[in-house]
């Protein structure tokens, strides 16, 4: 992208890559993809312990979407199941340094995660805080669940950067 500007009277164009804002953009994307990777690979690293499979539980086992899984899987195979799932986004997302239709997949599957977890907001008990009337929200399951939303937008923004990358790469 190009922005024209007046230069002694000239008209000259500079690319948007020499502009600060553009500069700090780049790194702010760049710092997404290695967020998002470092997230995912400490989070799957953690689901094959028992404390974190205990800690899912509660969720797991009152989502609609996922709480027939413990009718063939244990708590900890669950958790192990998960573990795969979220250390292979994290290894797709952070694959976007030499393909973008990898972290493309790795930010469908991110997006998809996070939309799980945002469910489990209608389905957690004890995420609204009755006491203080709507929209207070607890501090655990609630805020801690509300968090998700800002990762379920990069899972987007991630799919979006990953996709105009690959039709910059094809032209």
């Amino acid at each position: 992208m190009t922005i024209p500007e007046i230069e002694n009277g000239v008209q000259t164009t500079n690319t948007l890559s020499n502009n600060l804002g553009a500069k700090i953009t780049k790194f702010g994307i760049g710092g997404i993809y290695v967020a998002m990777t470092i997230i995912y690979l400490w989070f799957g690293g953690m689901k094959f312990t028992s404390y974190e499979a205990n800690g899912i539980h509660g969720f797991v086992s009152n989502s609609p979407l996922l709480s027939w899984m413990y009718s063939f899987l244990s708590i900890q195979g669950f958790s192990n199941f998960l573990g795969v799932l979220e250390i292979s986004v994290g290894l797709l997302i952070a694959a976007r340094v030499f393909s973008p239709k990898l972290a493309i997949l790795g930010g469908v599957l991110s997006t998809g995660l996070f939309f799980t977890t945002l469910s489990f907001m209608l389905t957690t008990p004890g995420v609204f805080e009755a006491s203080l009337g709507f929209p207070a929200i607890s501090v655990v399951p609630g805020q801690f669940l509300l968090k998700d939303l800002g990762l379920f937008v990069v899972s987007i923004f991630i799919v979006g950067t990953s996709l105009t990358a690959l039709e910059h790469k094809t032209k």
